[in-house]
């Protein structure tokens, strides 16, 4: 398994300065780009960014950020993570995309998915109503632009194309595109269908219940007569010098963020005691770089993924510390990683 892929995930999460107050969404972009260098520096295979629409994330798109860091790096791959096509339009995307690629010089991926949030479908005026229908649609869609042939294309909820051709093409022909599934089996099957790789975010509980979902791509594919591409998986988490420095950073804004979100869909106050338990055996890779490198290898070897990705911001952690869980990932925890897997 020593050809496992890295990458870091991150909604551009506002941070705090050194004196504790939230910086701007400007500087929270720029924090971004800054951490996307050092990555870049430190041998990180991926960075994605994921689309939202709300006042703690600075990243509404991913590709604009993504083509700042294109022109200050130079192997890193470019992602987002995801890109919420049902509320987009697949011909902008894959032309964002595309330029990206050409500013990268290849190293641009798009990661469609449906997203956690539906902010953005009021915000672009489509309905809710619409849900699996968009999304449906438009994947069908963007996939036929992968082949960066002219497109005739009729569907529901989207003008009709008739022989359209879309520029700019791609240097390579070919613009790296995953689907991110959060635990629908239609979505699993779905992605399996096109032949696309498949992104799984495991945020929480032991990542082994993911297993029959890793399976049942395997089965669709084989049965409908596409590629299965090596899984990938992103769940979040934290690195600092020790454990203990690493969960005191880390839980006071996650509980923040967490009982925010809870609260829009009805969970209750999340206590230490549940963050704790999710630290030590469910899917918070929080801790030291020795601590964090052996519980990842651990989620890869029992998945068999062939990419981790850690979503290493949640919340108004300290820009400097934030700097630091990037280093320590890049320079101790992916050397671990693959020697504990080799």
């Amino acid at each position: 398994m020593s050809d496992v892929l890295f990458g870091l995930d991150t909604f551009g999460d506002v941070p705090q300065d050194d004196s504790g107050k939230l910086v701007s969404h400007a500087a929270a972009i720029r924090q971004v780009v800054d951490e996307a260098v050092l990555a870049d520096e430190l041998g990180v295979d991926v960075i994605a960014l994921g689309e939202h629409h709300r006042p703690e994330y600075s990243v509404s798109t991913p590709e604009t950020v993504l083509a700042g860091i294109a022109t200050r790096t130079s192997r890193i791959k470019l992602a987002s993570g995801v890109t919420v096509l049902s509320s987009d339009d697949p011909v902008r995307v894959f032309q964002r995309f595309a330029t990206v690629d050409a500013l990268s010089n290849g190293r641009a991926e798009v990661i469609l998915g449906r997203g956690s949030f539906t902010e953005s479908f009021p915000l672009f005026g489509y309905d809710l109503r619409d849900y699996d229908t968009l999304f449906e649609e438009k994947i069908e869609l963007f996939v036929k632009l992968l082949d960066e042939k002219p497109v005739t294309w009729s569907g529901t909820l989207r003008a009709p194309l008739e022989n359209a051709d879309v520029f700019p093409k791609t240097e390579s022909g070919h613009l790296d595109t995953w689907v991110g599934v959060g635990g629908s089996p239609q979505s699993v099957v779905r992605t399996a269908q096109y032949g696309l790789p498949l992104m799984l975010a495991i945020i929480g509980g032991a990542p082994e219940r993911f297993a029959p979902y890793i399976d049942l791509y395997r089965r669709a594919a084989d049965q409908l007569g596409t590629t299965a591409h090596p899984v990938g998986m992103h769940s979040p988490g934290f690195i600092a010098d020790t454990d203990e420095e690493a969960k005191e950073i880390y839980w006071p804004h996650y509980r923040v963020m967490r009982d925010r979100i809870g609260k829009l869909r009805g969970w209750p106050p999340i206590r230490r005691q549940e963050f704790d338990s999710e630290v030590e055996n469910g899917s918070l890779y929080i801790g030291s770089p020795e601590t964090v490198a052996r519980r990842m290898a651990r989620a890869i070897r029992s998945l068999g993924v062939g990419r981790f990705d850690l979503i290493y911001s949640a919340g108004a952690q300290p820009a400097s510390a934030r700097m630091r869980a990037v280093e320590l990932y890049g320079s101790r925890v992916i050397p671990m990683v693959r020697d504990i897997l080799a």
